[in-house]
This record gives structure tokens, C-alpha cells and sequence, in this order.
């Protein structure tokens, strides 16, 4: 049994040394090899030999590029307050022995690194600056770490400020002037929207005036042409019947009556050719010639068959005087009987067949 069990510690010993010989290294990974202790190479990921119980694997690192977030940092602005500031590093071990041999805890330093150099930025800055100006605090950060980190073996990607956090009372009061803001346009927002529907209304106003101002002066434009037209026609219709003084003077002595017939008539004036006209019709039915109505009486007497008025010259009625009021009425139902008396006796000598001369005056 004897060299069966020597054989047997043999082959234990010679697996024991080959396995401690032999060392594979994962991708995108390396070992830091020492030799008595001392530096003696990095290896590179595969199949590598080293020597036993001479060499040994001393650090061992992951060349992938990671992720070192840091716990808040109380910094002081320039305008004295205090504000907590959260980090975020994404680096990459470029060189292994340098990581391993440089710096004692690489990720120790890079924190304490970062907290003095936020501090030293920040420390330049007030508040609403510190919380727009994000991307210059990236850029001074990284800057700063790329420099002092290089000779450590690592290099800093990318530095990101995850979170600024400035006190209650400061949140408080900027929260208040957000909503102060906010009021502030929405206020500017309504009296916008107020002023533009003022400015639309008044437009719509203006355009209405206009086109009703042009509509009634269409319409005024009209009816002043028809009222050409019929005064044309009954000019032109009158001067082509060829009508005699008397038929105008009965036409007159028509209308007088309603000249008093106005609501707010408190003024009257009389007119001197009422007797005249009075006449004219009076002689046309009596049978009379018709020249001595051609002109109208004298001033000095007014009297005629039709009716007992009497005027010299224009008298005037006035408001103020009731016996001149109560004249001019009696003028006016004098004027009225006349006509009616004129009416009766050309419907009496239509009705009778004698239908009275007429003489033309000025023929």
C-alpha cells in the first residue's frame, strides 16, 4: 500500500500545481500579478501561467465603465445658503496597476475630489444660478476630476448633478413666486384675450354703423328720385293739361285747411292771396268772367263772395294772443266752407247738366 499512496500524493500534488499555475481571466477584466510582493504584471483576460506559490494575483478589477453615485453634500452659495447637492461619476479603470498602486481607494478620493470642487463652484454662484447652470457645473466638474484622476489609472466619462436640494423655506418662497407667475400671465393671458374681444366688437360696431349709414343713404337716395319723379310728372302733367288759374286756386283753397292741423302749431300766418283765390273759385261756379281773377285783390279789401274774410297784407297769429288764435281759426272754417261750398256747386251743375263757362285768364 505504501507506494500506491505515494503515488497517489504525487498526482494530488502534481493537479495542485497545475491548477495554481494556470489562471484564466474573464473579459474586459485585470489582474494585477506580484512576485515577493513586488509588482510583476497585469493579466490581460484568457489563458494565462504564472508561477506557484511565487506569484500572486493582487487586485483584480472590471475595465467596464461604472457608475459611483455619492451621498448629499451641504454647499454654501455666494448669497449664503445652504443647499444639499447629490453627484453621479461614470468612470473607467484605464490603467489597473496605476489604480492599484497610485491611490489607495480610488473612489474615496474621487468623492472627497468632488465635494471640494462643488464647493469651490458653487461657493461663486447665488441660488437661481446654481439651479440653471447645471450643464457649467457638469463641464468645471469633469474637467476638474479628468485631471486629477488621470494619473490614478481612471477616467471620468461623464459627472452629473442628480439633485439640488435648497431648504424649506427657500422651496417655501420660490413656490410662492412660481405661483405668483403664474397669476401674473394668467392675468396678462385674460386681459389680452378682453382687449382683442373689445377690438373685435368695436370692429364689428364700426362695420354695422357703415353699412347702415350707406343703407340709409341708399334708401334717402331713393326716395328723394321718386319724389323727383312724381314732382316731375305732376309738373309735366300740369303744364300739358294746360290748367287755368281757377283749378289751381280750388286745388290752394284744398290744402289751406290743413295747414292748422299740426299738434305743436302754435304760430299761423294767413295768406294774402287767400281771398284772391276764394274769388276765383267763387266766380268760375257763379258764372262770372274770369279775368278780373287773374291778379289777386287789393290789399285794402279783402271781402269776396265765398266768404266775409278780411287781411291786409300777412297778419300774423301768435301763441300768446287767444282772440288773434280764435281769428285764425275762424279763418281756417271759412276756408273750409268755401271749398265745400265750391264742391256742392260743381256736383249741383254736374247734376244738372250747366256746367258754368270757364274763362281763361291771360288767353
Amino acid at each position: 500500500m505504501g507506494p500506491e499512496i505515494l503515488f497517489i500524493v504525487l498526482a494530488a500534488l502534481v493537479v495542485l500545481l497545475v491548477v495554481s499555475t494556470v489562471r484564466i481571466v474573464p473579459q474586459a477584466r485585470a489582474y494585477n500579478i506580484e512576485r515577493f510582493g513586488r509588482y510583476q504584471r497585469t493579466l490581460q483576460p484568457g489563458l494565462n501561467f504564472i508561477i506557484p506559490f511565487v506569484d500572486r494575483v493582487n487586485t483584480k478589477y472590471d475595465l467596464r465603465e461604472q457608475v459611483f453615485s455619492s451621498r448629499p453634500q451641504p454647499v454654501i452659495t455666494e448669497d449664503n445658503l445652504v443647499v444639499n447637492i447629490d453627484t453621479v461619476l461614470y468612470y473607467q479603470i484605464t490603467d489597473p496597476r496605476a489604480a492599484a498602486y497610485e491611490v489607495a481607494n480610488y473612489l474615496q478620493a474621487i468623492d472627497q475630489l468632488t465635494v471640494t470642487t462643488l464647493r469651490n463652484v458653487i461657493g461663486g454662484m447665488d441660488l437661481e444660478r446654481t439651479l440653471t447652470s447645471r450643464e457649467e457645473i457638469n463641464t468645471r466638474l469633469r474637467s476638474v476630476l479628468d485631471e486629477a484622476t488621470g494619473k490614478w489609472g481612471i477616467r471620468a466619462n461623464r459627472v452629473e448633478i442628480k439633485a439640488i436640494d435648497p431648504p424649506p423655506s427657500i422651496k417655501e418662497a420660490m413656490e410662492k413666486q412660481m405661483r405668483a407667475e403664474r397669476d401674473k400671465r394668467a392675468v396678462v393671458l385674460h386681459a389680452e384675450g378682453e382687449r382683442q374681444s373689445r377690438i373685435l366688437t368695436a370692429e364689428g360696431a364700426r362695420q354695422q354703423a357703415i353699412l347702415e349709414a350707406q343703407g340709409d343713404q341708399q334708401a334717402r337716395i331713393l326716395r328723394a328720385d321718386g319724389e323727383a319723379q312724381a314732382v316731375e310728372r305732376v309738373f309735366r302733367a300740369v303744364h300739358q293739361n294746360d290748367a287755368d288759374p281757377k283749378l289751381l286756386a280750388y286745388k290752394y283753397l284744398e290744402t289751406l285747411p290743413h295747414l292748422a292741423n299740426g299738434e305743436g302749431n302754435t304760430f299761423w300766418v294767413i295768406p294774402g292771396e287767400l281771398t284772391s283765390a276764394i274769388q276765383n273759385v267763387t266766380k268760375a261756379f257763379s258764372g262770372e268772367s274770369g279775368g278780373s281773377a287773374a291778379g289777386p285783390p287789393s290789399q285794402g279789401d279783402g271781402r269776396g263772395e265765398g266768404g266775409e274774410l278780411e287781411g291786409t297784407g300777412t297778419p300774423e297769429l301768435t301763441s300768446g294772443d287767444d282772440g288773434a288764435r280764435d281769428a285764425a281759426e275762424q279763418a281756417a272754417e271759412s276756408a273750409a266752407a268755401a271749398v265745400e261750398n265750391a264742391r256742392q256747386a260743381a256736383e249741383a251743375a254736374a247734376a244738372g247738366g250747366a256746367v258754368p263757362e270757364q274763362g281763361r285768364t291771360g288767353q
